[in-house]
């Protein structure tokens, strides 16, 4: 799907508001899991950069009928040096800013890569959901990132750990630039440790 504009602020803000108040049932019901089998697993993209899976956020939820995964790339203001790290770790505290979206399935949290590029990866049920989800988000991430380096892509049809296994069926044939920070470039590879790029 083509990268469309954030939604108009009172739109974002009226369904971040609804997805807080899913997450507190959400939470109560015991249906966000962490699960830790992929932390620590690389991911190479075709525009030359890697990143690591440092959490998921899994929601139990029924079968996925129109399943979708979403990519979402955004550079941080001000971070620098162990800084990462710590956003690493509070960033657990923006989960009700997405998990209470309708259609979420999970999503793979990628620490930053060479460029100072965050990743997430997500699978949605509903690639219209992934993108209304994507576009409310963008004005979050707005208030701390880096003017014009928030990106997305939607990829309908497609599950996401089929995406990470056999990229290039789904992502289409690399070309090394710019626009290829969405890409996986390689299955995704066994866990290592999670290293501050230079």
């Amino acid at each position: 799907m083509t990268e469309k504009p954030p939604l108009p602020v009172g739109t974002a803000v009226l369904g971040l508001v609804a997805c807080v108040a899913r997450t507190g049932v959400l939470l109560a019901g015991r249906r966000i899991h962490l699960p830790r089998e992929n932390a620590g697993k690389r991911l190479s993209f075709a525009d030359g950069t890697r990143a690591v899976v440092y959490r998921e956020t899994v929601v139990e939820r029924g079968e996925t009928r129109d399943p979708a995964v979403l990519v979402v790339g955004f550079r941080l203001r001000l971070l620098r040096g162990r800084a990462h790290r710590w956003f690493r770790v509070e960033s657990i505290l923006n989960t009700p800013l997405f998990v209470g979206f309708p259609g979420y399935v999970s999503k793979l949290w990628l620490t930053h890569d060479g460029n100072g590029l965050y990743r997430g990866v997500y699978e949605w049920d509903g690639a219209e959901r992934a993108e209304t989800y994507a576009r409310s988000l963008w004005r979050v991430l707005a208030l701390g990132s880096v003017p014009g380096s928030i990106r997305y892509r939607v990829l309908p049809g497609v599950r996401r750990d089929a995406f990470l296994h056999d990229p290039h069926r789904y992502a289409g044939a690399p070309a090394a630039g710019a626009e290829d920070w969405w890409r996986v470039a390689e299955p995704i590879s066994p866990k290592g440790r999670v290293r501050e790029p230079v």
